[in-house]
């Protein structure tokens, strides 16, 4: 009896506070659209007593139940819709451009390249400075050439880097040594799916587990050299036996690519989808959207960032194939963006809402303002796009 009274002086408590807009009401001072209104119903609808009735299964049955209509009003409102749809291409562009294959993978990718492994690790860590050098420039010029401009220029320069660093990557294997024997049925051919998958070359044999290159043969061996005697498997006149990786004369175009793939990054696709997701969405939408927008980031993020190694085998897309993919997405995302991105640059945030806007919505707007007595008013688009208000 004692924690029924307790409970019942709690909730009138509430009811009162809430009955003299001092609870559950600071949103309207803010220009909510009538979210805390609910709420504070759904306060006042609480059971007053325990009476057998699960009060914290109630609240959670309620906020659920909140939480999917406000996730079908966001849906439902046309030009959030809109900017929803960009905001969340954003993020998926900005990870399937490849970003955390490099960052991720750093140094396997420079290893590709046929860098020895402590080479590959201070190489890694030089280029990761490359992105903070471009972030810097992000900070320096937003507002000065636009969130646009910014995007839409590193987008095309990081599609020029995708191309470029598998371009090394294709140089790397056709400029390797040419295989001109074969010693075991192992070291001939492999599985692929996007070429022939014969060892042509010194590249080709170092990507199939257990063969070695030396003189033009491909055999079957380990790190210390051929299972069978170098002298009876390989020429005499024979260079140095290879294993995991061939001479590479193209590696330095995979740093500079790598380089200014992180620069060109950071300066628009690395901090601006954050920037522009905090700005497009309406103030009654903008919480529950960017949670979308930042669900669809990591999403996206864990999915090339897991699926990276497999694509880039010989026995799937290859190295250079795996970055030219990225590279298509780059430029498809280009060329979205080009056409769905607005420019955003200073302007204010009722202004930004009303770029998502269309003369076919034919949308009304409640604008509450009931701390200062005023009539709600209704916000119409006229046949211009601009936003009307009715007396």
């Amino acid at each position: 009896a004692e924690a029924n009274n307790e409970l019942d002086e709690i909730i009138d408590s509430c009811r009162s506070s809430a009955g003299d807009g001092d609870f559950l009401n600071t949103g309207n001072a803010n220009g909510d659209t009538g979210e805390d209104e609910d709420m504070r119903d759904e306060t006042q609808s609480v059971p007053s007593s325990y009476g057998g009735v699960d009060t914290d299964g109630y609240m959670a049955a309620q906020s659920q139940d909140r939480f999917f209509t406000r996730v079908y009003h966001m849906v439902k409102d046309p030009g959030t819709r809109r900017a929803l749809t960009l905001g969340c291409g954003l993020m998926a562009v900005q990870q399937l451009s490849g970003i955390n294959t490099v960052m991720y993978y750093a140094a396997s990718i420079y290893q590709m390249s046929n860098f020895d492994e402590i080479t590959s690790i201070w190489l890694s860590g030089f280029t990761a400075l490359a992105q903070v050098v471009g972030i810097g420039l992000s900070i320096y010029l937003v507002e000065r050439q636009g969130r646009r401009t910014l995007v839409l220029t590193s987008l095309f320069f990081v599609t020029l880097c995708l191309f470029g660093l598998g371009g090394s990557f294709y140089l790397s294997r056709i400029a390797s040594e040419p295989v001109t024997s074969i010693e075991g049925d192992v070291c001939g051919a492999q599985k692929a799916m996007v070429w022939s998958g014969i060892t042509s070359y010194c590249y080709d044999c170092a990507q199939i587990d257990g063969c070695g290159f030396c003189g033009g043969v491909c055999t079957p061996g380990n790190d210390s050299g051929p299972i069978l005697s170098k002298d009876a498997v390989c020429p005499a006149t024979s260079s140095a036996w290879s294993y995991n990786s061939c001479t590479n004369p193209y590696g330095w175009a995979a740093v500079v690519f790598m380089v200014g793939y992180l620069l060109a990054f950071g300066v628009g696709m690395g901090a601006l989808p954050w920037t522009i997701n905090s700005e497009i969405y309406p103030l009654k939408h903008r919480s529950l959207a960017v949670s979308f927008s930042t669900a669809v980031c990591w999403i996206f993020n864990l999915v090339v960032s897991a699926t990276f190694l497999s694509i880039s085998s010989a026995k799937v897309l290859t190295s250079y194939g795996a970055f030219w993919m990225y590279g298509i997405i780059a430029f498809l995302g280009l060329v979205w963006l080009y056409f769905a991105l607005p420019e955003t640059k200073g302007l204010h945030l009722e202004e930004i809402e009303q770029l998502f806007l269309r003369p076919e919505d034919n949308r009304t707007v409640r604008e509450n303002d009931t701390r200062s007595g005023r009539s709600p008013k209704m916000t119409q688009v006229a046949p211009n796009g601009a936003l009307t208000l009715d007396s």
